[in-house]
This record gives structure tokens, sequence and C-alpha cells, in this order.
């Protein structure tokens, strides 16, 4: 598993989400958006995988003047220039992401990690 660990440094649910995977001996990228903002490629990835809405903080200052907007393209422009107004953390895997403490879900990527390596193919590890 390749797993990015995208939060704010303050963020409760960001830590909890880094002491899932350390518990579980996953290795992950962690960075933090306030001081390493996501790229605009980064940001697209994840909003294709969870949808526009759920990306965004709803308890941000900013966040209802989001929805005035009319395209998404201005909506993402927003988002790159003010990396508070992302809901935290966001755990991406590949092409998969979630946003929020999700542990349901991470332990599914967990679970079809496993599946694969037990098939006798295992994309994670070098022979």
């Amino acid at each position: 598993m390749n797993i990015q660990i995208f939060g704010k440094s303050k963020c409760f649910d960001t830590k909890k989400a880094q002491r899932y995977f350390k518990e579980r001996r996953i290795r992950f990228q962690n960075v933090d958006i306030l001081k390493y903002p996501m790229s605009r490629g980064e940001l697209t990835s994840v909003i294709r995988a969870v949808g526009f809405d759920a990306v965004i903080d709803p308890k941000h200052p900013d966040a209802k003047g989001l929805a005035y907007l009319a395209y998404d393209e201005q909506k993402l422009e927003h988002l790159l220039e003010d990396p508070g107004l992302l809901r935290t953390p966001i755990v991406r895997n590949g092409r998969q992401a979630t946003v929020g403490y999700c542990p349901e879900i991470w332990k599914q990527w967990e679970e079809a990690q496993r599946t694969d390596c037990w098939a006798g193919f295992c994309p994670f590890t070098w022979w």
C-alpha cells in the first residue's frame, strides 16, 4: 500500500489516522497541507474519488462562500489558494481516497492488499 495522509498538524482526526496506520505497522507519508499544499493533480484525483462536497470543511468560515461560485474550476482554484478549506485528513492509496476518519474503508484496503499477496501476486513486494 502506498498511503499518503494529508492533514493539519493540530487536527485530531489527522492524528487518529496516523495512529491507525502506526498501530498496524503500515508505512505512510505524512504531509501538512498548510505547509505543503496539494498540487492541482493530487487535489483533482481526490475530488474524483470522493466528490467535491466531501473535500470542503464545513466548519471553515469561508466554506459557505464556495457554494456561490458557479463553476467547479473556480472552486478548485479557491481550494488551491486556501488549503485550510480542505477537510482533513485526506488519505490516499493510489487512486483511492478518503476524507475524514474512515477506518472501515482503510481496513478494506488492508484486506484487499493481503488477498492479493496470498493469491501469489503481491504488487507491493519486490523479489
